[in-house]
């Protein structure tokens, strides 16, 4: 069996990249960016008014000069006056400072009657001050963004403001999610006592979602082979990714690896050294898609998800791997060794601001329940079999 890093590797590197369209700059919010963002101008674009008040020389107010007779107003997008010697010009946040002004005094230190600004006796102005000098942000051609970022509110407000109408985004992939089992079925619809409730599925999509994937298509398959070949046919022609849960393990129902060999997909590997979640399955179709088949117990499913299908589609969309993160257990565990354990936990932090995890342990990895709560699962080393309170481990988040 692959180690859990092995299985890591080997699903990077036969995951394709997705390919590139143009969109909107109204399209492009949760979108990954897969070109440069280059300033258009130097930002501020010209020396920015900050306040509210009058512009002036600061060379006259340092030569004791306190009124000054009023020229003019200049507002935000008004164009550019000259301040004429001795006189001011009333100015509004976020007007272009006038020619010859380098001083701002605010309004609530001056008064204004008859045509004559007075500042305040014991008001201390400066030279420059409430002034947000050209350029002092970036550069015009300062690169602001770089390919694969995801695209918030943040990097809206940037690319407008580098001009650009549209942008060259990754396409989302298409994404499939079959759930596998003659025993399941779905909310609302009458049940058995025999029979459970389909949760894998809605679970998969809704995590993919939290990631911002959110195009996913689910389907509850029944274990017929003819069945599950002729419908994972259709999903292997429509998706770039398709995720299955259950059907993975050694029982004499479990048909998804013989199907999809018989579908043509290759398979990269089958179980991982680790609990929950060793019967995982990865395969490549002949178009390049990524297959992953994850064991059906709902514990084991979520991890897997998250553990390898989620990064995978990062990679496959250009996205950054997230950073590594580590917590200290703030009790002792103890694990049988020859298999990496994950570990679902809260995370809490200490008087010093260190990261804790305080583990949360499932009953079964059917126990799906008890994840309600948890921040994600910390990966515990094959190894070794005892780890005392305060151990330094892998923390994953259930959100990168």
């Amino acid at each position: 069996m692959l180690t859990t890093a092995e299985a890591s590797q080997a699903i990077l590197a036969a995951v394709r990249p997705v390919a590139t369209e143009q969109v909107t700059l109204e399209q492009a919010t949760g979108r990954v960016l897969q070109q440069k963002v280059v300033a258009e101008r130097d930002q501020p674009p010209f020396d920015r008014v900050m306040m509210d008040g009058i512009a002036l020389s600061f060379a006259a107010f340092d030569s004791g000069q306190r009124a000054f007779p009023l020229q003019g107003m200049q507002a935000a997008g008004d164009e550019v006056l000259s301040l004429e010697a001795g006189k001011a010009i009333e100015i509004m946040t976020g007007a272009s400072l006038p020619d010859g002004a380098d001083c701002i005094v605010p309004v609530e230190r001056i008064t204004v009657a008859e045509g004559i600004a007075t500042i305040a006796d014991d008001y201390p102005a400066k030279p420059r001050q409430f002034i947000h000098a050209r350029g002092s942000d970036h550069r015009q051609g300062t690169e602001l963004l770089q390919p694969g970022k995801r695209i918030s509110a943040n990097e809206i407000a940037i690319i407008a403001s580098a001009g650009l109408a549209e942008l060259t985004v990754a396409c989302k992939p298409a994404v499939s999610v079959l759930s596998t089992g003659n025993e399941l079925v779905a909310a609302g619809q009458p049940i058995e006592p025999h029979q459970v409730r389909l949760s894998n599925g809605p679970a998969i999509v809704a995590m993919l979602a939290e990631h911002g994937f959110d195009q996913a298509k689910h389907e509850h398959l029944v274990d017929d082979i003819e069945t599950l070949k002729t419908r994972i046919a259709k999903h292997l022609d429509e998706s770039s990714v398709l995720v299955l849960s259950g059907g993975v393990s050694m029982g004499k129902a479990d048909y998804v690896p013989r199907v999809l060999k018989e579908l043509g997909v290759e398979v990269h590997f089958h179980k991982i050294s680790q609990r929950p979640g060793k019967p995982m399955w990865f395969g490549t179709g002949a178009e390049g898609q990524a297959v992953f088949a994850l064991p059906g117990n709902p514990v084991s499913t979520l991890v897997c998800c998250r553990q390898y299908v989620v990064p995978a589609l990062y990679h496959l969309s250009g996205l950054p791997a997230a950073a590594p993160q580590f917590a200290a257990l703030t009790q002792p565990v103890n694990f049988a060794p020859q298999l990496t354990n994950f570990l679902p936990v809260r995370v809490l932090s200490n008087a010093a601001g260190g990261v804790l995890a305080l583990p949360v342990p499932t009953n079964t990895s059917g126990d799906f329940t008890a994840l309600s709560g948890t921040d994600g699962y910390v990966e515990l080393a094959r190894e070794q079999e005892h780890f005392p309170a305060g151990s330094v481990v892998p923390l994953h988040r259930w959100r990168l």
